[in-house]
């Protein structure tokens, strides 16, 4: 067991958003993580990350602080930092090494693999704000391949990126899983979920069911062939396929 939640209540600003949220996500793993616009998905995350602190329940996590990372929408990413692709990779390194050691051989030897690993090679000294919504987002995952993440949580990865992008980054995340990654993230498409994910925690009405991405799928399209893009659309808790 990698993280697991025991009777959960998360409140924000005095109100209940989430409560009674039981679960374990286990190593090598990917959950898909899915409810409307202020479901509480946000808030859920920021509990995981040790960023809220509980109302009722605990949050259970044995990969320390440094190896926890979380990649955010690009929104939140300030593009007039004047930052390269090979400088946010190799912030990577402060959780565990700290922001004011500078770097050594080793670390720029593995932020080159990691680029050549995401196809971003030819970047390295490309500024933020002059890249594409792919690109950015194949630099921001490589900030957490730098991290050597135990446990990663993703918000929409795959918003606003070119198909090759998303291609990239479903077989990185996949190998990610593969070498024991616990992997959590927010996804709003149905095709995307069928790909990736191997279970799914729906939050809905303050409380979270887990499912799976077929009986997702069936619900939504009485098992529509995978390729077929849709949104997620907004899930019933009590009608829930389990």
């Amino acid at each position: 067991m990698r993280l697991r939640l025991e009777d959960l209540h998360l409140a924000q600003s005095g109100r209940t958003v989430l409560e009674h949220i039981e679960g374990s996500f286990e190593a090598g793993t990917i959950t898909a993580l899915v409810g409307a616009n202020g479901a509480g998905k946000s808030t859920l995350i920021q509990a995981i990350m040790g960023e809220l602190k509980p109302i009722a329940g605990k949050v259970e996590c044995d990969v320390p602080k440094e190896r926890r990372a979380w990649l955010p929408q690009q929104l939140a990413l300030d593009l007039t930092f004047p930052m390269s692709v090979e400088e946010l990779i190799m912030t990577g390194t402060w959780p565990s090494h700290g922001a004011l050691l500078g770097y050594c051989g080793p670390h720029y030897r593995k932020a080159r693999e990691v680029m050549a690993r995401l196809g971003i090679s030819h970047l390295a000294h490309r500024p933020l704000g002059e890249l594409s919504g792919g690109q950015r987002q194949r630099a921001l995952l490589g900030r957490t391949l730098m991290q050597e993440a135990e446990l990663l949580l993703l918000d929409e990865p795959f918003a606003n990126v070119d198909i090759e992008t998303v291609e990239v980054l479903t077989e990185v995340l996949r190998d990610m899983a593969a070498k024991g990654t616990t992997i959590i993230v927010v996804l709003h498409d149905l095709e995307q979920l069928t790909r990736l994910a191997d279970c799914v925690l729906v939050l809905a009405g303050g409380h979270g069911q887990w499912t799976t991405p077929q009986a997702i799928l069936e619900r939504h399209h009485g098992g529509a062939p995978r390729h077929h893009h849709a949104p997620i659309l907004p899930l019933d808790l009590q009608n829930l396929p389990s």
